[in-house]
């Protein structure tokens, strides 16, 4: 290439053109779609739901979606960004997605996003703007594009896809669930589980609405008096996974509420002939695509909004502020607002019975979660709420020892511990020598330990059954094998040619698949010439006696979260755990079917892979009460009085 005369030749037919949809993407019809495939699509939006923490640390969007072929295909999107989700804000939207993956599930086909993947969605209106919605800063769409959007948007007109579920305020029934496109006023954090949205649509109520009432240096936005007077605003009450996008809303933002429910409602002192008061309530989960999002101001569903809006501009909202509108609006806290959910959370949806009866003889009215925190204790009180999570998620874990005397709760010793402290007794033991004892030994198959088993000479000649046998230099292994034809073996070892208690760390008593602790403060450090003559009946707490132990108890502890929706709380579930399940602490230690039951009640309290809108509701009493913690009163819950309903 040194040469001067050196020349590069260029052909013209391979200089590239101007790039293309129809030369660079291939759009496949759902119908045509092939499991294992890497696709772009076009289709209808048919249901969608607003993005929503996945169990990782991505978000996630699902939605289902339809063409000319009449599939429908289910999509889910997963990434951490929530900004660069598909822009979908109704049913009949237009999307177009690039690089998803089709997969096979359960007889159908769905899509996934993968590597390189793309969204651009558009309004699915005939003869609207075709504007495309994205977070990407590089992306294509030309005049196939353009057609494939009005080909959709006709098809889906005419499949009455596009039917409008939004709601004015002037439409509005009780118990509707409905999609409400609005303009935020103002806010106000109620408490740590819901946000007070103040909205309006332009249109007025033909029923009373529920004012829902904060001081005014607690609320963010414009003051509404005005319009509460005219019934122009909504107060929205949000709870739950849509609080992330409650707090970064600001006065003035458009607003599409999803699935928003109106009930009717009372307020503080109404008598029985006035009429109740219409609230609304966006409950917790993604059930029916139940969600909010704010909707960009150049949105062209905002329109006919806004131009309603506008003729509301010369509403006077400095109406002069007197004692009399103090006391009616702004004097009322906000906790003595009758929510739906304070008198009985989640109505609409827990009508049916609960999945737990209380068994106490209170006799006081339910009330709710954040009522039981603004109370003074002690209290006993009733509550219905869900379970939203619990602990230990390992069961075998909630399994405790307690003693009742110094109160001390430990949890049951690992097998590996017990095993060691069983091994370290045998080596090199030597049989122990007791004038009250029977004994017969025995060399075990290792060098070096010897395994004894001792009985009082009282009790030669009775039935095993009726025998206190010490066993002395057996395996953990061993005496568990042993205990299975055996009621009562007591392990000991052997010091200074006298027979002692094990270290308390392992049982003092294998009693068939039953293993019996005691507590190590407050039993007798040795026992000596134990007495048996006089027991008739060889149970734990007789064998407890005689050896100077004292007995720990078996006790479940479990600790669950408690929500309402309009708190949640921390509650212990232990001193009446058994009631709660009609099992047994110590039978459950030594039985698999008993802890399988118990694991199966826990998976329909809280049902694995559920949200927390699918949990049973259950009624509670709560026994609220003190304790000192570093020298302060610590306030905690406990669950007492309550039992699972038998199937």
């Amino acid at each position: 290439m040194d040469n001067k005369d050196a020349c590069v030749y260029v052909c013209p037919s391979a200089i590239p053109g101007p790039s293309s949809s129809e030369a660079k993407y291939v759009y496949v019809p759902l119908n045509k779609l092939k499991s294992k495939t890497l696709v772009n699509v076009y289709g209808v939006v048919t249901f969608f739901k607003q993005p929503f923490p996945s169990k990782g640390s991505d978000y996630c969007t699902t939605l289902k979606i339809t063409d000319q072929s009449d599939v429908k295909v289910i999509c889910t999107i997963f990434c951490k960004k929530l900004e660069d989700h598909p822009l979908i804000f109704r049913v009949g939207d237009i999307i177009r997605l690039h690089r998803f993956k089709a997969e096979a599930f359960r007889d159908s086909i769905t899509l996934i996003n993968t590597f390189g993947w793309s969204t651009v969605t558009f309004n699915g209106i005939i003869d609207s703007p075709i504007v495309p919605r994205t977070s990407s800063k590089s992306f294509f769409y030309g005049e196939a594009d353009k057609r494939r959007v009005q080909e959709l948007r006709q098809w889906a007109a005419n499949q009455s896809l596009c039917s409008d579920l939004n709601t004015s305020l002037s439409s509005v029934q009780p118990h509707m669930y409905f999609d409400f496109t609005c303009q935020l006023l103002a806010k106000a954090v109620m408490h740590s589980g819901c946000i007070l949205l103040k909205v309006w649509d332009g249109t007025r109520c033909q029923l009373p609405l529920l004012q829902v009432a904060v001081p005014p240096d607690e609320l963010e936005g414009e003051c509404t008096l005005a319009k509460d007077k005219m019934n122009l605003t909504a107060n929205v009450l949000v709870y739950d996974n849509h609080l992330e996008v409650a707090r970064d809303l600001k006065p003035g933002a458009f607003l599409r509420f999803y699935n928003l429910r109106a009930l009717l409602q009372k307020v503080p002192g109404q008598l029985p002939d006035q009429p109740e008061h219409l609230g609304f309530h966006l409950h917790g989960g993604t059930v029916y695509g139940r969600g909010l999002r704010s909707l960009p101001a150049e949105t062209p569903d905002l329109l006919s909004l806004k131009s309603v809006l506008e003729k509301h501009v010369d509403l006077d909202e400095h109406e002069e502020v007197n004692d009399g509108t103090l006391l009616e609006i702004w004097y009322t806290p906000p906790e003595s607002i009758v929510l739906p959910n304070d008198e009985n959370p989640g109505a609409e949806e827990n009508a049916g019975p609960a999945y737990t009866v209380q068994t106490c003889e209170h006799n006081t009215q339910r009330i709710t979660l954040a009522q039981v925190k603004r109370s003074t204790p002690p209290l006993s009180c009733h509550v219905r709420a869900r379970v939203k999570k619990y602990l230990p998620q390992q069961l075998y874990q909630c399994l405790k020892l307690f003693c009742s005397k110094c109160k001390t709760m430990k949890d049951v010793p690992d097998d590996s511990a017990v095993a060691n402290i069983f091994l370290e007794s045998a080596r090199d033991n030597q049989p122990c020598d007791e004038q009250w004892a029977a004994t017969s030994s025995a060399n075990s198959r290792e060098p070096g330990r010897t395994i004894s088993m001792h009985v009082s000479k009282d009790m030669v000649g009775k039935s095993s059954h009726m025998q206190l046998i010490f066993i002395e230099g057996m395996t953990l292994d061993e005496i568990s094998v042993l205990s299975r034809d055996h009621k009562n073996l007591v392990p000991v070892r052997s010091e200074n040619s006298k027979m002692t208690r094990m270290d308390l760390t392992a049982p003092f008593l294998f009693s068939g698949k039953k293993r019996y602790y005691g507590c190590k403060q407050c039993s007798r450090n040795t026992f000596e010439n134990p007495v048996f003559t006089g027991v008739e009946t060889w149970d734990e707490q007789a064998v407890a006696a005689v050896l100077g132990v004292q007995m720990m108890q078996y006790r479940f502890l479990i600790q669950f979260e408690l929500d309402d929706v309009t708190d949640t709380i921390e509650a212990l579930l232990w001193e009446d755990a058994e009631r709660f399940f009609h099992i047994s602490a110590v039978d459950a230690s030594g039985c698999q079917d008993l802890q399988d039951r118990i694991q199966t009640i826990m998976d329909t309290i809280q049902p694995p892979e559920s949200s927390l809108e699918e949990r049973p509701w259950m009624d509670f009493c709560l026994s609220v009460y003190t304790v000192k913690d570093n020298d302060r009163n610590k306030v905690c819950y406990q669950i007492t009085n309550t039992e699972i309903v038998k199937q």
